[in-house]
């Protein structure tokens, strides 16, 4: 695995600590993990139905299955 640096204002950070406490979340990383999955599915489902442009498309790459 590789590490990445993320910079969040605070009050973002404490809505999401609130929002993991809520859905008992863990970590940081799992939450986020997750909400990245999640976005990656609904990009993947958008282009499927073609509702993504063409610039959008260029931009998206494919993404191991593990994510």
């Amino acid at each position: 695995m590789e590490n990445i640096s993320l910079k969040l204002e605070k009050e973002f950070l404490k809505v999401i600590e609130a929002v993991m406490k809520k859905h008992n979340y863990m970590t940081k990383t799992e939450f986020i993990r997750e909400a990245i999955r999640e976005k990656i599915k609904k990009l993947e489902e958008k282009e499927t139905m073609g509702h993504i442009s063409s610039a959008e498309k260029k931009e998206m790459k494919e993404f191991p299955s593990y994510i």
